[in-house]
């Protein structure tokens, strides 16, 4: 259940699919504007976009929808190389591009713990990435990213309440059946962003994706994103 002080914010927009509901709204959490995507994954056909039939990446929104048709909801779902490539774990359709990575590693995503966004049939879950290597679930499509903001409710160890590093953040949450996206439309810490998901969206669990790159595809509110070109996009191809 979302928390008061979120709830009592406008919601201004919201897209339907025939096959279910992709919620997306504009929404203020303590004192700072989001923009958050409820996805019923048992109900919607979640997934992680990389390349096209030619080998490309894709590297933007509307590449995707040339391919598949038209998107409910899309977001940029972890970091990568200049080539596109994904840092980290990376499955689409059951085949994984790249491996897991457990150990140290330069920016954000070495910030640990960090973790994983695991799709199966009907079911999304976030994973810390060594539990994720000690019992790997049966992933779809998957998406290593850093750092966790979330961990079985608790935050971040290293997030400082009165940190003044601020950016334009998005990342992911799951729990009781549902998975939010969300974005910030201000630059926030990653202490307001980990209580945003953890207090305010009641998600023991969220992982987060990017920063100054991130971007929201969100035709219910009207909003696509541009900007640098992405690696990993999460996505819902509207029935």
């Amino acid at each position: 259940m979302i928390r008061a002080a979120l709830a009592l914010t406008a919601a201004l927009g919201v897209w339907a699919g025939a096959a279910g509901a992709v919620e997306c709204s504009d929404i203020t959490y303590l004192d700072a504007a989001f923009t958050i995507c409820t996805v019923d994954p048992a109900r919607e056909d979640l997934r992680l976009f990389l390349r096209g039939a030619d080998g490309q990446p894709y590297e933007e929104f509307t590449a995707v929808e040339r391919a598949t048709g038209p998107l409910a909801f899309a977001m940029n779902a972890g970091m990568y190389h200049p080539d596109r490539r994904p840092v980290g774990l990376y499955v689409e359709d059951g085949i994984a591009e790249t491996p897991l990575l457990t150990a140290d590693s330069a920016d954000n995503f070495g910030l640990l713990p960090n973790g994983v966004l695991c799709i199966g049939d009907g079911w999304a879950r976030v994973v810390e990435t060594l539990a994720f290597a000690a019992a790997p679930p049966d992933c779809r499509y998957a998406s290593q990213s850093g750092p966790m903001l979330v961990i079985d409710g608790a935050l971040h160890p290293r997030f400082l309440p009165d940190s003044t590093f601020r950016n334009i953040r998005n990342g992911v949450g799951a729990g009781g059946g549902r998975v939010v996206f969300a974005i910030s439309n201000q630059p926030v810490t990653f202490y307001q962003f980990a209580l945003l998901f953890r207090d305010g969206l009641a998600l023991g669990n969220a992982l987060y994706f990017d920063g100054s790159i991130s971007r929201l595809y969100a035709p219910g509110l009207g909003r696509a994103d541009w900007g640098a070109a992405m690696g990993p996009i999460v996505g819902i191809v509207a029935q």
